[in-house]
Parts: C-alpha cells; sequence; structure tokens
C-alpha cells in the first residue's frame, strides 16, 4: 500500500535554522522524498496535522499550496495504481520535472540533500566541493547536463589546472561531476548520448608519503606555542599518535567509561573491532587538561547531548579534522617541514616508525586496529596479546 505523507525533515537543518518540508511516499520500505519548496524553524510546524502554524506568517497560503501539491501527487498516485504500473520510478518520471527543465545545480542540490537524509556526510560534502569548483568556474545557475560537453570538461580541467590545483584533486572534482551525470542519465534527465566523459580520462598519480620521523613528531611536540589553537590541534595529534595512531573520529567519541583500568578500550567504527591499549602519562596529562571540563567525552568536541554517528555529529567532526588539520598546517610553515604535518600523517607515521624499528607487518597492522583479510592471518594475530602491543607502541613513541 502506497502512504503520502508530509512532514518537516528536522535531521538536516540549514544555516538559518530551517529545515526542509517534504512530501514523504512509502511503498513495501521503499521511499520517495519530494521537496515541498518550503523550508522553516521547527516550532512553526505541527507534527499531528502536518502543516505550518498559523502563528508562521503567510502560513494560510504555505498550507494551501503544500494542500494543492499534495493532492496533485495523489492524484499521480492513484492514475498509475489504474493503470496497473505503479513504481517509485515512475512516479518520480511523473511528477520530477521535464530533462529540459531541470538545471545541473538543481539536480546536484537534489543529489547531495538526499545524501544527507541517508546520513552520508562525507560524500555529501565531497559531492558540494565539487559542485562549488563547477560554478566557480562557470557560475550560471542555468547550467544544463546537455552543457557539459567533452569540451566543457577540458577547458574546466585547464582552469583547475591554472588555478594550482594538483592532478589527484583535478581527479576528485571530475569524478564528482562524472558521478552525477552518471545519476542524471539513470533519471532519466538526460540522454546517454550526450554523456561527455567517453574520452575524457580522469588522471591520478601517486601521493608523495605522508609519514614523518620520531624526530620531527618530537620537535612538534616540544614546539612553544603561545596560540591557543594551535596548541590544541598539537594536542589532539599527539593523542592520535600517543595511542598507536587512534583513528581521528575514533579520538573524539572516547567517553570517560572507555577508560578502564589505565587503559582506553573502544570499538573502532571503521571496522567494528574492539581495541585496547595502554594509557601513556603524556596521554593521561592530555586527557586531564581537556576531560576536567566534559562529562561524557573525554575531549570537548562534540556536546554531550549529540548521539554517536548521527549527522549532527559527523558534520561537527568533519568541522573538527578540518579546523584542526589548518592549524596543524601552520605548525608545518612554522618548523618548515617539508610537507604538511596533518591528521592524515598520525597512523602512517606511527606505523612507518614501527616498521623502521624492525616491526612485522603483521603486528603493525594488529597495533593500529586494520581488518584482517584471512583467517590465517587471523589466527597468527591472536598470538599478539595486548603487552605485546602496549611494548611496540611504548617504543614507537618513546
Amino acid at each position: 500500500m502506497v502512504q503520502l505523507k508530509v512532514l518537516l525533515d528536522k535531521r538536516t537543518q540549514k544555516s538559518d535554522g530551517t529545515s526542509t518540508i517534504y512530501f514523504r511516499v512509502t511503498e513495501n520500505r521503499k521511499v520517495f522524498y519530494l521537496s515541498t519548496g518550503y523550508s522553516l524553524e521547527a516550532k512553526y510546524w505541527d507534527d499531528n496535522k502536518g502543516t505550518v502554524k498559523r502563528t508562521y506568517p503567510n502560513a494560510q497560503s504555505i498550507n494551501a499550496s503544500i494542500s494543492k501539491k499534495y493532492f496533485d501527487i495523489q492524484k499521480a498516485i492513484i492514475e498509475l495504481e489504474d493503470e496497473g504500473i505503479f513504481s517509485m520510478d515512475s512516479l518520480k518520471e511523473k511528477l520530477i520535472p521535464r530533462p529540459s527543465l531541470v538545471t545541473f545545480k538543481q539536480f546536484a542540490d537534489m543529489t547531495i540533500e538526499e545524501l544527507y537524509k541517508k546520513n552520508r556526510v562525507g560524500n555529501a560534502i565531497v559531492y558540494q566541493t565539487g559542485v562549488n569548483s563547477i560554478f566557480k568556474f562557470k557560475p550560471s545557475k542555468e547550467l544544463r547536463f546537455t552543457d557539459i560537453s567533452s569540451q566543457f570538461i577540458e577547458r574546466y580541467i585547464d582552469y583547475l589546472t591554472e588555478r594550482g590545483c594538483k592532478i589527484n584533486t583535478v581527479g576528485n572534482y571530475l569524478r564528482t561531476l562524472r558521478a552525477i551525470y552518471n545519476k542524471a542519465i539513470k533519471a532519466k534527465l538526460v540522454d546517454r548520448r550526450y554523456y561527455p566523459f567517453a574520452e575524457i580520462p580522469i588522471k591520478t598519480e601517486r601521493t608523495a608519503k605522508r609519514a614523518f620521523t620520531k624526530d620531527v613528531i618530537k620537535t612538534i611536540e616540544r614546539l612553544e606555542l603561545p596560540d591557543k589553537k594551535m596548541a590544541q590541534a598539537r594536542d589532539y595529534y599527539l593523542l592520535s599518535f600517543y595511542l598507536a595512531g587512534i583513528n581521528f573520529t575514533d579520538l573524539v567519541y572516547l567517553k570517560k567509561t572507555n577508560i578502564v583500568d589505565g587503559r582506553i578500550e573502544y570499538r573502532r567504527r571503521k571496522t567494528g573491532t574492539e581495541y585496547s591499549i595502554k594509557i601513556l602519562d603524556s596521554v593521561k596529562d592530555r586527557f586531564d587538561t581537556y576531560a576536567a571540563h566534559q562529562r561524557k567525552y573525554l575531549l570537548p568536541i562534540l556536546p554531550d547531548h549529540i548521539t554517536e554517528g548521527s549527522l549532527e555529529a559527523k558534520k561537527l567532526i568533519h568541522q573538527f579534522i578540518k579546523t584542526t588539520n589548518k592549524y596543524l598546517k601552520r605548525i608545518s610553515t612554522e618548523l618548515e617541514l617539508s610537507k604538511p604535518c596533518t591528521t592524515y600523517t598520525v597512523r602512517h607515521s606511527w606505523a612507518t616508525i614501527a616498521k623502521r624499528m624492525g616491526y612485522s607487518k603483521e603486528l603493525i597492522s594488529e597495533a593500529l586496529g586494520h581488518q584482517q583479510g584471512n583467517q590465517i592471518t587471523e589466527t597468527y594475530l591472536d598470538s599478539f596479546d595486548r603487552e605485546v602491543i602496549d611494548e611496540v607502541n611504548l617504543k614507537v613513541t618513546a
């Protein structure tokens, strides 16, 4: 049975504090969202009635417009059911404007919004960055998919290259554009014959090694930093290093309850692997500095009310990592390092130092909490108990 409902999507919030009002069509656990074109603050929305409260300016006019669209959708559903051809795809074809009326920006915005709805924040941000780049090159909201030809893409590549973008950055932008174009073809918004990427190679180059030596990390640790934000970024970097290269997302989610008998015990979000590492004095001192004013999380990144894995949490962590990298790069400049210090270099550095000290690849993988690929390796790794990992971490970070 097909169900149609009007709702305010409170999971996603715009910068002005409003959320979008959607039509939600549900059939056999398949869901299709269609924007009403309106957004407002949650306090003006009546969840029970599915309408804008009377206290909101122009509430009557907005409710009338939404009501009309509601009955149009309902009519489309009934017509498709009567013809015996109802499906989510057939409904989308009937409701979404024809290709000639849908611009690249409109479809890109819809795609990004859908990623946010699915809690795929990282992908949404990558798509948004790519789309922003396109419109810096071609600032026209009327850009159509048929305007994006192979010649258009070649000029776009030249534009990015002239502005100093590296080969891998250009490749990332092109892959985003290609993904959106493919989605538009699948949605029948543009004919496949217009596909512009057939003769456009997307190049990649091997990235330079990101690892730092122990001496460099110790220099970073000893550096006098009067700037509070730079000092905090350095602390987070060192916490990750001294906790055997803990991933920054896992670091942010650490709670006081993760401290058990002088150890940090947690489950890696990426692999689901349970993990335990001894707390070194340098780690304890830094946690003590930040944990004093926190009730739940060990670091002052997430407010206590934030739910792990939520859209809001992912956005805050993304911004935290971005800000931390900004200040780490300033540290790199001050020390005149040959490559930038970023959150990505911690695990590489820890692993490289361990490798140079003669530790096996299997032991390093176990220490970093990697998911192992085969049963034989996993059986072999069972022999590495916590004390062995603790000893490796102590020597790597000493």
